[in-house]
This record gives C-alpha cells, structure tokens and sequence, in this order.
C-alpha cells in the first residue's frame, strides 16, 4: 500500500472578509473549535496563503470590494484548490445558493453556506462536521478500502419518454466502511483526485458497470450503462484505451455505455478533452454533459467537443412546474439541445406534475425517484420487468 499523504492540512482555517470585526470574530469561532487560523482583508494576501498554507477549510465572504466572492471562487477552481469552501456572507438566501451551485459546478468542494449575522454554535457545528470528515477519509483509507471491497455501485434507471420504456441506467458509486460507515461521494472524491487513486477507482468502476451491463445483456434485458468520469481521468492519454480494453474485456459494444463529465470538468482543458472524447465517439461510445446548466462555459467552446446527450441539472428540473424561471431554462436547454442534434435527459424527476411538463417539453429521457431510487444491479432484472407493465 502506498503512503499517500493529504494535499491539506486538516486543523487550517483561512477566513476572508473584508470586514477587519466580523473576520476577527469569525477567526475566534474557528479557535475555540481547535483550528489554526490565519484571517485577512485583502484579496491578494488571501490568494498567497491559499497556495503556501494550504487550508483545509476556507470561510469566505461574497462582498469583497476588490474582488467579489464569484471572483475568488472562480480563482480557487482555477487553482483546483481542495479545501472545503464556507460562503459566510449577509446576502439573501438565494444569492447564497447561486454562489453555492457555482461553486460546485466550477469543481470545489462546497461545504455549506451561512447568512450574517452567523451563530457561534452553527459555524462550529459546522467546522467539526468537516474537521471530522477531513481527519476520517484519508487517500490511506481510501486505497486500503478499494483493496477491501468495500465499495459497490448502485444504479439508477433511465426513461426513455416518448416510449416509456427504461433504457438505461447510471452508476452510482458507494463506499460502505466498517467504521464510518456511508461515506458519501462529496467526501471521498476530492481525497482520490488530490492522489492518482481516482485512476484506480474510475477503472474499477467502468470495469464494474461494464460487467453488471453484459450480465443484463445475458437476461435479456438491454439496458445501456452510464459512468461518471472526472476532470482528472481526462489528462491520462491512455484513457481512451482503457476504456475500449474494458469493454471487449466485459464483451459489451461501445454503444452501450454512455461517459458523464460535468460541464465544468470538459472545459479545464479543452484541447485534451477534445482529443480524448473524440477519440471515444469514433469508437461509438456516448458522451454526456451532465449538470448542463451549473456551469461557466460557452456555447462556442461547447460546440467544439463532441457531446451526444446533455443532462440537464435537477436543480432547474425539480421546480420547474413551481418557478417560471426554472421552466424556461428547463426548455431552452431542449431546445437547444435538439437544435444541435443532442438528446436531453433530465435528472431529479420526482413528481407526476414534472414528467408531464418534461413530455411536454419534449426532453428525450429521465431519471429520478419518480420511477425508481438507485438499487444494486442484481435488483434491476425484477425492476425492469415489472416497469414495463406499467410504465407504458
């Protein structure tokens, strides 16, 4: 086992605001909690701690004079930094959320966001949930637990909606530990791209749902498979290869596996994304923008990467039969789509009333807790069956 250490360091808390008091309150809150703390003002010390300290959390406000909180969120995703990301500001609530869900599509790890005037029991309820969760998952743990078994994949069906049928199904990664317990994505993910284990674990997983897909295949049941990539899987040139060797190895046709990269994550480099997604759809092998939306790039460097399907997120989805707002974005992203010859699929479908404004719309497929949570893959056969009674 290779002794991989953390990029980070967990017990640092760098708080930026641009008001000297509430920065040195906030500071005092982090040191009772038992961090080290360094608090600044400016905008130029902060982005010079950030590379030589290197905190494990980073309490920030939204309205910094020199340069606002969308600002430094887009250097600190510039940057890949890893540290969990606190938005501490006096904007309305959803002001907060927006900068949150830009945040998170940019690639950081957004830890929660908390209005001013903030409590001293909430903001350290909160930094020792994260203190906590930064001293448990270890890239140690981590790599100990891939050569344990100890991770699985659920898989969440697709519905193809001009037909209703289920055509598909997305892997969902799980980590079940002895001692932790669940522990969740958000907290494990960045752990393994910080280290070379994401390799590791986006080839186990492809080699997984590959083999889950040819066992469908085996009963009948003709499902495609979709797997989630990171940005990081991108810089590997052998990628490509890896991933065509797992599909004659599970025996499954390249048209039967779909890759998700979110939008923020094609758009790092995307020279090699274009190279690598190209080299995969000439193979035949589905692409995925998923969380189309959330994120910062443009129609034109878009265009320039060979997508076949657009997700659009479920944050515009599950209110886009109670916001106006959100039902116009819901089918503009459609439209869009179809225009550009892109299937759309919509993620978090959970009412009647959104699967009807969804048909309506005209979006080609969906997932959600409408027709099924994510199960394990030997449940799908008895799913699958029984849905086609129904569904249609």
């Amino acid at each position: 086992m290779n002794d991989f250490g953390r990029a980070i360091t967990a017990n640092r808390v760098l708080v930026i605001d641009d008001d000297p008091e509430v920065g040195a309150v906030i500071g005092n809150i982090a040191r009772q909690a038992n961090f080290d703390v360094i608090v600044t003002i400016d905008p130029a010390d902060f982005k010079q701690k950030v590379r030589s300290w290197r905190p494990a959390i980073i309490i920030m406000d939204l309205g910094m004079p020199d340069m606002d909180g969308i600002e430094l969120l887009r250097h600190l995703a510039d940057e890949r930094v890893a540290a969990r990301i606190l938005i501490v500001s006096g904007f309305d609530q959803k002001i907060l959320g927006m900068a949150e869900r830009l945040g998170a599509a940019r690639g950081l790890n957004m830890a929660a966001v908390v209005q001013k005037p903030v409590r001293n029991f909430d903001l350290t309820r909160i930094l020792v949930n994260i203190a906590h969760d930064l001293s448990a998952v270890t890239a140690r743990r981590l790599e100990a637990g891939l050569d344990a078994g100890e991770f699985y994949l659920e898989y969440q069906p697709k519905i193809d909606l001009p037909t209703m049928r289920p055509v598909g199904a997305e892997a969902l990664l799980r980590w079940k530990h002895p001692e932790l317990g669940i522990v969740p994505p958000t907290t494990f993910i960045p752990v393994a791209e910080e280290t070379d284990l994401i390799h590791r674990l986006t080839e186990w997983v492809l080699s997984e749902a590959l083999r889950q897909q040819s066992a469908w295949a085996a009963q009948d049941i003709p499902l495609t498979v979709a797997v989630n990539l990171s940005a990081k899987n991108l810089e590997d040139g052998d990628f490509a290869e890896l991933v065509m060797r797992s599909c004659r190895l599970h025996a499954v046709e390249p048209g039967r596996l779909t890759l998700e990269l979110t939008e923020s994550a094609a758009m790092r480099d995307v020279e090699r994304s274009a190279d690598t997604l190209t080299r995969l759809r000439l193979k035949g092998v589905g692409m995925s923008i998923d969380d189309f939306g959330t994120g910062y790039s443009s129609l034109v460097q878009l265009q320039r990467l060979p997508f076949s399907e657009i997700k659009i997120d479920k944050s515009f989805v599950i209110e886009c039969t109670a916001s106006k707002d959100n039902a116009v974005i819901v089918n503009a992203i459609v439209d869009l789509a179809h225009r550009l010859g892109l299937k759309t699929v919509a993620e978090g479908v959970e009412t009647e009333a959104a699967l009807r404004f969804l048909l309506d719309a005209r979006c080609d497929a969906v997932q959600g807790f409408h027709f099924s949570r994510p199960m394990a893959g030997d449940g799908i056969p008895a799913w699958y069956r029984q849905s086609r009674s129904y569904l249609q």
